[in-house]
């Protein structure tokens, strides 16, 4: 899997080691900022990722901020970006299966980093199921 990650300066501390993470998992990682603990607007970086993850098809996205909340709801303003934000490894694995998310969002104020690993283990471990939920899928975008 390739995965585009970005953070704001509430995310920047836990980057580094995420990124060894999904490295560690034998996957593609491609950095998009924030490069330091200065402030920045996680809108910015939210639709820098979500535009990436559009244009690459079949890759995924990482988004992480103070709360994850910020960066989700900037992420699903981009039709075809199903940005979900995780607590645990039981709602990445039901965002995957149920919700075909191609964005995974978390906040390290929120998370530690061995729940980040869960989540991501989670994430990667699981497929989009179909069946029921293919329909409710599409209705998530409106025209």
């Amino acid at each position: 899997m390739k995965f585009y990650i970005a953070t704001d300066h509430a995310g920047f501390n836990i980057k580094e080691s995420v990124k060894e993470l999904v490295k560690s998992m034998g996957h593609e990682v491609v950095d998009l900022g924030t490069n330091s603990n200065e402030r920045v607007d996680y809108p910015d970086f939210a639709h820098k990722l979500s535009k990436e993850v559009l244009n690459d098809s079949g890759s995924f996205g990482i988004l992480i901020c103070g709360t994850g909340i910020g960066m989700s709801l900037a992420a699903n303003k981009h039709k075809g970006i199903r940005a979900a934000l995780c607590h645990d490894a039981y709602t990445a694995q039901m965002a995957r299966a149920h919700n075909d998310a191609n964005v995974l969002c978390f906040g390290e104020r929120v998370v530690g980093l061995g729940v980040a690993e869960s989540i991501l283990k989670a994430w990667c471990e699981t497929d989009f199921e179909g069946g029921r939920h293919e329909n409710r899928v599409k209705k998530i975008e409106i025209e």
